[in-house]
């Protein structure tokens, strides 16, 4: 009996310290972006951490909730969110595979997804069912440069004339459509520009996370369709995607410019919300970051428009928080904050 209990009291004391270490890991630290290199104070941590992460989203159950505004009876004034998307045509394309179709794609279609003016997902093969448009390229992030520019490439063949503004994100990211129009609707779309959060490293006028979702305006989509298809201007494949698209759009003449909102606080984040609420970023962000890796909600926009490493869930959770839980009695005020005179 005696042996019973020291090894029931052994084996409480392990699951305890294992699952500690879990939800430390979770919280501490954050999975590297694409062809961003760890610095060595990382460590093992940062390792374990990206495993457990993925395993973590990778492995979680196929999750379903209904959140079809005809069922919750809300009686939201939208006017001016319904005249935006007449106004401000936003075409977004996920880059997705077809192992994540299911797990992670569905979640975007059946959330944000709803939300644009049109939506279209890329991936290695096609699916009709889906839909899912294959791209010939090999899956893999040594390939996603090609995804990239086949996938632009495409959009520019088919839909141009369906969109003013053109964002690519991956099935990880969570877009709030309504403040990327709002954002949109003060920009000119035949100017050659992109947004998204900007990294101030490796482009001489930075590059956009990957993650965090960047859009282009038609002129930009233009110049990287057409002129872009020289590899003596842009790399084709290879590399790390986000930093080798900065490249290309410098080298065609397109900007970056500066997003965060009138009081400096940012817009497309290439984390999950709670990272930059509470901070714990890997060391290389606060090289990479070109506002500051600041962290809390004063540095948070209002209107935020993207977050990244969203798993399923969370995706759901924030459905519900973003359009369906509200303080009875408040209406939220407007905030003009698109104005400003700040330079990148």
């Amino acid at each position: 009996m005696l042996t019973a209990t020291r090894y029931f009291g052994l084996g409480l004391v392990i699951g305890m310290t294992i699952a500690f270490l879990c939800l430390s890991l979770s919280h501490l630290t954050i999975p590297v972006g694409p062809g961003h290199k760890k610095s060595m104070s990382q460590g093992i941590i940062s390792e374990v951490s990206h495993a457990f992460i993925k395993h973590q989203v990778d492995n979680q159950p196929q999750v379903h909730l209904d959140l079809g505004e005809d069922k919750h009876h809300h009686h939201d004034d939208d006017t001016v969110a319904r005249e935006l998307k007449d106004k401000v045509r936003v075409l977004v394309w996920v880059m997705t595979s077809p192992q994540n179709l299911q797990k992670k794609a569905q979640i975007v279609k059946d959330t944000w997804g709803r939300r644009c003016n049109k939506i279209i997902f890329f991936s290695s093969e096609t699916n009709k069912d889906f839909p899912t448009v294959g791209l010939n390229v090999s899956e893999g992030r040594e390939h996603l440069t090609a995804k990239t520019m086949q996938g632009f490439r495409y959009i520019y063949e088919h839909h141009f004339n369906d969109a003013d503004w053109f964002m690519k994100a991956d099935d990880d990211t969570y877009v709030i459509i309504e403040n990327l129009r709002y954002f949109l609707s003060e920009q000119n779309t035949s100017h050659p520009i992109y947004f998204g959060h900007h990294f101030k490293v490796i482009v001489k006028q930075g590059y956009y996370s990957g993650g965090g979702g960047y859009v282009l305006s038609r002129e930009a989509l233009r110049r990287l369709a057409t002129k872009g298809k020289d590899p003596r201007l842009c790399r084709q494949d290879g590399g790390a995607e986000d930093a080798e698209l900065g490249h290309c759009m410098e080298k065609l003449g397109v900007a970056t410019a500066n997003s965060t909102d009138a009081l400096g606080r940012s817009r497309f984040h290439c984390f999950d919300p709670e990272t930059h609420l509470f901070g714990g970023y890997p060391d290389w962000y606060y090289s990479y970051d070109a506002n500051g890796a600041k962290k809390g909600p004063e540095h948070i926009s209002d209107y935020a428009i993207s977050f990244h490493y969203v798993p399923p869930q969370k995706m759901l959770s924030l459905e519900y928080y973003i359009y369906h839980l509200q303080p009875y009695g408040i209406s939220s005020g407007k905030q003009d904050l698109n104005r400003h005179d700040r330079k990148s």
